[in-house]
């Protein structure tokens, strides 16, 4: 028990939540989730660009293979957007 305003004992639960102890707002975590989706998405694109327009000068392998990766970033984008990390 804490002793609360106007003297009366209120237990630990019910002590409202301190300001460091709150979890982020839903704006706050949307904001993180959709940089998160676009650094993926930047990243697929670099990766296709320079897979076709230099890598496969030089190695047409590694360009196929530099697609592929590039194919598997979107699915794993839309879940890293979608996730809610709880709040």
């Amino acid at each position: 028990m804490v002793e609360a305003a106007y003297g009366r004992k209120v237990p630990r639960e019910e002590q409202p939540q301190s300001v460091t102890d709150a979890a982020p707002s839903l704006s706050e975590r949307q904001r993180v989730r959709r940089r998160r989706y676009f650094i993926l998405m930047g990243i697929c694109i670099v990766l296709i660009v320079l897979a076709w327009n230099v890598v496969r000068l030089f190695s047409t392998t590694a360009a196929i293979v530099m697609s592929a990766v590039a194919a598997v970033i979107p699915p794993i984008a839309a879940f890293v957007a979608n996730r809610d990390d709880g709040g």
